[in-house]
């Protein structure tokens, strides 16, 4: 992977708080930043050249304020934003966006360029809401042992060391609805309760083997995916999930539950499949 975070701007408020946490990203990690923005021209002022060059160059200006010892570039693209954004994707090491742009209806809580670009990008996705008041010292992940959760935890990881942060990992699942007659399956089901817990916790001790430098913590919940990462992510600075786990279906490019966690969590969202999938430039 290339050793640069890129991110969106486009002016919008989410979009600045996007810049302000991949700077902060960039200079924590030591990686290089690259400003970028999709100038579509959709009719004067806004659309134009000038106006674009004008808004890329102060956004830009403002990360090389906030982190003066990074290697701060801009870069004006064109064409379609989700595909310009996707093909800035294959040389990023993770790319960072707002939750919705200009373009996106105010009561709207994630736009349709930030949900596209996560389920398509080659490089981990950050989503981000608004700028974080207070930081928890945490990163949470959503972990089930599927492909896509793995590249979830190797990117956690990552962030946690580089956050002297604790590494919450959750487990969650929701037990299969039984007749309420079936009173005699109550002995399977709690076996079945304890088998899922077990093997949850074993998959977590390789992670800790590798890493004794990052205190991990994990929880095994028998509750809806979604609902379990809410409530974890109240005392998270970060949130990270595999694009799909599982439970998905082979051509989805988001799973119901990264969908879910996208639309619900505060907090900044980190969405990460395996960099040998193809991305929707190379599919297309």
């Amino acid at each position: 992977m290339a050793g640069r975070i890129v991110v969106g701007v486009d002016g919008s408020a989410p979009a600045t708080a996007a810049l302000e946490w991949a700077a902060v990203d960039a200079r924590r990690r030591g990686l290089a930043l690259r400003v970028v923005h999709v100038c579509e021209q959709w009719g004067p002022p806004a659309g134009s050249t000038e106006y674009c060059s004008a808004m890329l160059e102060t956004a830009a200006d403002r990360a090389r304020a906030l982190v003066p010892d990074a290697d701060v570039s801009s870069g004006m693209l064109s064409g379609g934003v989700i595909d310009a954004l996707v093909g800035e994707s294959i040389l990023a090491e993770s790319m960072v966006l707002g939750s919705r742009g200009l373009g996106g209806f105010a009561g709207m809580v994630l736009g349709s360029v930030s949900m596209a670009v996560a389920g398509h990008a080659a490089c981990p996705v950050v989503v981000v809401r608004g700028t974080a008041v207070v930081q928890h010292g945490q990163v949470v992940v959503g972990y089930d042992g599927s492909e896509h959760s793995q590249a979830a935890m190797e990117y956690a990881v990552e962030q946690a060391r580089a956050r002297n942060a604790q590494l919450h990992v959750v487990y969650a699942w929701q037990m299969p609805v039984y007749s309420p007659y079936a009173t005699g399956y109550g002995g399977l089901i709690q076996d079945a309760y304890q088998q899922e817990v077990r093997m949850a916790a074993e998959r977590v001790v390789p992670w800790r083997e590798k890493n004794p430098d990052i205190r991990i913590v994990d929880d095994q919940v028998c509750e809806h995916p979604v609902s379990a990462l809410m409530k974890a992510a109240l005392t998270a600075d970060l949130v990270v999930i595999g694009s799909r786990g599982l439970g998905g279906f082979v051509s989805a490019v988001l799973g119901s539950v990264s969908h879910g966690v996208l639309h619900h969590v505060a907090c900044p969202v980190a969405v990460v499949r395996p960099r040998k999938e193809r991305t929707w430039r190379e599919r297309t």
